[in-house]
């Protein structure tokens, strides 16, 4: 179980990121990005947003209200990945289209998430294990 607030705060960090890789058209950013994607997914608590959510911004919040699995987190990280994975082939490989295109799409998913708590990726992973007959609760009361 996590704090929602640690995903929502890389979200919001992510986006600046992607808005970046939006605008300069960097490869080498979206690589970066791909990378944090990544390690998120594989080591949910090894996340570089997640470790300064957790080391400057969550002592001075107090308790969340809700935790949430981390299934649907790793989920929509590796989601991310995969779309910052292709913004960065786009970029280098010289197809600035194909990279602008799959950055955007990072970008609004971010976006929502940071903006409204809105996780698409969590999202899609808690419909599928809806379809399959294995509901996942979204959130679980700290209390």
């Amino acid at each position: 179980m996590t704090d929602p607030r640690g995903p929502r705060f890389a979200a919001a960090v992510t986006t600046v990121v992607m808005v970046a890789v939006l605008l300069t058209g960097s490869g080498w950013l979206a690589l970066a990005q791909a990378a944090v994607f990544a390690l998120t997914a594989a080591q949910p608590r090894l996340g570089p947003y997640g470790l300064l959510f957790r080391t400057l911004l969550a002592p001075r919040l107090g308790r969340p209200a809700e935790l949430e699995p981390l299934a649907p987190v790793r989920f929509a990280q590796a989601v991310g990945f995969v779309f910052a994975a292709v913004a960065t082939l786009g970029y280098l490989l010289g197809s600035p289209l194909t990279g602008a295109i799959a950055a955007a799409f990072a970008l609004a998913a971010a976006f929502l998430n940071a903006a409204f708590g809105l996780c698409l990726g969590c999202e899609l992973f808690l419909a599928y294990r809806r379809l399959t007959g294995r509901p996942l609760a979204a959130r679980v009361p700290t209390s």
